[in-house]
């Protein structure tokens, strides 16, 4: 018998979905925030061959590398892309960037239908590599909304564990 999809609501049979999410920087959700891309790891696989076999190729587990995270939030007030692009490359020079504080972990939490938190991940040292202010603007159309984003680097992730899979009301 396969395990069940969901241990505390044996009854379920749907997966969440992906439009009910949550990031956190600095401990706060990120207003307006529309999409995020995929946490993907790729391993790369090193052929090995030993001396007294030389016929046969074995694949090892080489290096790991983490693909780079984008986000994307309406076009709003909240400055919170803005503020941490400017951390890593201000435009008043070297001495305006914060070598301290550039870095931050950061919580993607998924949630159920009823807005509960279900699953959380913790990004690692993530630090924004590409910011976009603004997009590009056409006077000629009327029901876009303007979208602003950031490519997050990062040095993994964990599963927080300790959040249960929340009951079923």
């Amino acid at each position: 018998m396969p395990a069940p999809l969901f241990p505390a609501n044996a009854h379920r049979h749907d997966p969440y979905r992906t439009f009910k999410f949550q990031v956190l920087i600095d401990g706060q959700p990120v207003a307006g925030l529309k999409k995020m891309g995929a946490l993907k790891k790729t391993t790369e696989a090193v052929d090995w061959r030993t001396g007294g076999d030389p016929t046969h190729v074995r694949k090892l587990p080489g290096g790991t590398k983490y693909e780079a995270i984008a986000l994307e939030q309406g076009l709003t007030h909240d400055p919170v892309f803005e503020q941490w692009a400017n951390l890593v490359n201000n435009i008043d020079g070297d001495t305006a960037m914060s070598l301290k504080n550039f870095r931050k972990d950061i919580v993607i939490n998924v949630m159920n239908l009823q807005g509960q938190v279900a699953i959380s991940y913790q990004v690692k040292r993530a630090w924004v590599s590409e910011y976009q202010a603004l997009p590009e603007f056409d006077g000629g159309t009327t029901n876009t909304v303007g979208i602003q984003t950031i490519k997050l680097e990062h040095e993994g992730w964990d599963r927080d564990e300790a959040v249960a899979e929340p009951a079923d009301s």
